[in-house]
């Protein structure tokens, strides 16, 4: 069970066209946890449940985090809810996690976001830069920037580029990232369309070497080889029976499990748990392969045998 921090908004001011850029401290001033590059944070929205947003400010920042939330019609609730936070407020907030970081090793790093799409490179993008890095951010945007103060050095400098395409024709991700080379690392966090494109121009590429952040779960097909099984809790020995292409996640609830849960789509990393025995099926899309020999994803996951043992 992730630990909760109580924290206040310091600051809540516009960032670019529908987009409300928020700093939060610790109410009392004290230093916050340390965070990685690419990590974001679950806000938990009264009512609603904890929703995760990127943060965007420095990691060399202690004294606050940073998430800039763009208020979506069709969203679930949580940004309408940030766009009503204002200075003062207090927010409850799960620690950050980092399913989205830098690569260690790679020579360039080559990121590729789509409108507020970009936040989680607004924190890598300094600590590159302190590390002497090679690297080079493509925003695609229609109009307006999306947080154009955070941007802004990184255009001056053309680390950062912004490719308009309310005035020309989006750029081929091809012709972005280039051709794969050794020690070249990809990134990419926006629209459905565009991480579906990114996908499709490095699927030949080595794994690892091509990373990607969803906004919203993608859609997972009912999966036709589903198999009922059992579902044991090695700390307690309780067993539940889950039906064919049921909810591991719903299941675990059920026992009395406390297990968080903030997409319940796969993209987030909260319901991370460790498997001891059995077969389970993979349908997540942020755990590594090596990752994947250990732990599971409770909310999409399922099992091709007939009992799966969790260290829960």
């Amino acid at each position: 069970m992730a630990r909760h921090i109580e924290l206040c908004v310091a600051e809540a001011r516009p960032a670019g066209p529908g987009i409300l850029r928020v700093t939060l401290r610790d109410p009392d001033g004290w230093p916050l946890p340390r965070v990685r590059p690419g990590a974001h944070l679950d806000l938990h929205v009264p009512g609603l449940g904890p929703r995760a947003y990127s943060l965007c400010g420095d990691p060399a920042v202690q004294d606050a985090w940073t998430v800039a939330v763009k208020r979506e019609a069709e969203s679930r609730g949580g940004s309408a809810w940030v766009h009503g936070l204002r200075p003062g407020d207090a927010v409850a907030a799960s620690m950050p996690r980092c399913t989205f970081p830098l690569a260690e090793g790679a020579v360039r790093h080559v990121m590729i976001a789509g409108g507020i799409g970009v936040t989680p490179f607004l924190a890598m993008a300094p600590v590159l830069e302190r590390a002497g890095a090679d690297w080079t951010l493509h925003v695609l945007h229609r109009g307006a920037l999306p947080c154009p103060e955070d941007l802004a050095p990184w255009l001056e400098s053309g680390r950062a580029v912004a490719h308009d395409t309310a005035v020309t024709p989006r750029p081929a991700l091809e012709a972005l990232l280039g051709a794969y080379h050794p020690g070249l690392q990809a990134y990419c966090c926006g629209p459905v369309a565009m991480i579906e494109g990114f996908e499709a121009t490095t699927a030949a590429w080595p794994s690892g070497t091509a990373r990607a952040e969803h906004f919203v779960p993608p859609i997972l097909p009912p999966d036709p080889s589903a198999r009922a099984y059992t579902l044991s809790l090695a700390s307690s020995g309780a067993s539940a029976e889950v039906p064919a292409g049921g909810s591991m996640l719903v299941a675990l609830r059920a026992m009395g499990a406390k297990v968080d849960a903030s997409c319940e789509g796969g993209i987030c990393g909260a319901c991370k748990i460790r498997w001891l025995e059995g077969a389970p099926i993979h349908r997540d899309r942020v755990l590594t392969p090596q990752e994947r020999e250990t732990h599971l994803m409770a909310c999409v996951a399922g099992c091709a045998s007939e009992r799966l043992v969790l260290d829960a």
